[in-house]
């Protein structure tokens, strides 16, 4: 506490305590996480009403359609439904990601994050991806939960919704959705529900994310320092891509299962599934819906996560260089 208030007790002291390398990965990670989401979000609710219904539900014209659908029945604020605590959530958790990564480039590997000449090996990429991925698992799951279940409520998916019309009409809100998760289905074991098999989805894709990003990094931009900034940031942005949707495809079937452990409580039967582990939810969509159920919403998930992490990448890098230069 007394080094943060010595903070504004001195001159320029509140620029140099956000120089510092931790506070500027943490800032620079958040404002990249919630950017890039808002950017693709018709296309995170539409891939995640493709994951959670029934193949006789109706959601089956394709994204666009879907989207088209949901705009009919819901207007833009649907489109964008679940996207303000989705930035609220992301922020935290994009931030708690490049910190934790940073911090293990230098703690653990002792590798200057910032010189060019210094990069770490893929084995220890992929360790601190994984690390960092599951930092921010841990650090905001109740509102990632809390997201779902927010943005699924009030979609034409079943009977579970045509026969609330109620709540249709007035869904109950961020702060009920999380008393009422807390309440009925076992206090914080309720708040994180699907943790285990988000965990083994996003803690691998993370690895994945920042390992091939880097190894790209390390050969596209180390040479680029006399390229035009239009051109840098445009590589920036292809790598980004590049990272986003190779870590995401081989990930996916493991991101459709924390979607639908996700919703379980609110009426998995009438939803079209009800799984009492993970082992069982792989063999149960293996059963019923074939071996392209386990990537059911997979082109939805691409539109989204391609572009949101090149533009998550690159506003990063942009924030990051900017502080630095302040």
């Amino acid at each position: 506490m007394s080094e943060v208030l010595a903070v504004f007790e001195q001159p320029n002291s509140i620029k140099n305590f956000l120089k510092r390398d931790s506070n500027i990965a943490f800032l620079a990670g958040g404002v990249a996480g919630a950017v890039s989401r808002t950017v693709v979000s018709p296309f995170e609710r539409v891939k995640i009403l493709l994951q959670v219904q029934s193949s006789t539900n109706s959601y089956n014209q394709g994204i666009f359609q879907s989207i088209r659908q949901v705009y009919r029945e819901e207007g833009t604020k649907g489109l964008f439904r679940g996207n303000g605590l989705n930035c609220i959530r992301i922020f935290p958790y994009s931030a708690v990601q490049f910190v934790v990564y940073e911090a293990c480039k230098k703690k653990l590997f002792h590798v200057d994050g910032y010189d060019r000449q210094e990069q770490l090996t893929n084995t220890q990429r992929l360790f601190s991806g994984a690390l960092c991925g599951g930092c921010s698992v841990v650090a905001t799951y109740p509102l990632d939960l809390i997201k779902t279940r927010l943005t699924i409520q009030t979609a034409n998916l079943s009977t579970l919704n045509r026969s609330k019309a109620k709540n249709i009409a007035k869904p109950p809100g961020i702060w009920k959705l999380l008393t009422e998760a807390y309440k009925s289905e076992g206090g914080l074991k309720g708040l994180y529900r699907g943790v285990w098999p988000t965990s083994l989805g996003v803690v691998p894709y993370v690895a994945l994310n920042f390992a091939v990003y880097e190894q790209l990094r390390e050969i596209g931009i180390d040479s680029s320092d006399s390229r035009p900034p239009w051109k840098s940031n445009l590589c920036k942005l292809t790598m980004g891509a590049v990272s986003g949707g190779v870590a995401q495809t081989m990930t996916y079937p493991f991101d459709l299962l924390r979607r639908r452990f996700q919703v379980l409580a609110m009426g998995g039967n009438e939803l079209g599934f009800k799984y009492s582990s993970v082992w069982d939810a792989l063999v149960t969509i293996g059963k019923t819906e074939g071996f392209s159920g386990y990537y059911k919403g997979l082109t939805a998930n691409l539109f989204k996560v391609v572009p949101s992490t090149a533009v998550s990448w690159l506003v990063y890098e942009i924030v990051c260089d900017s502080m630095r230069n302040w």
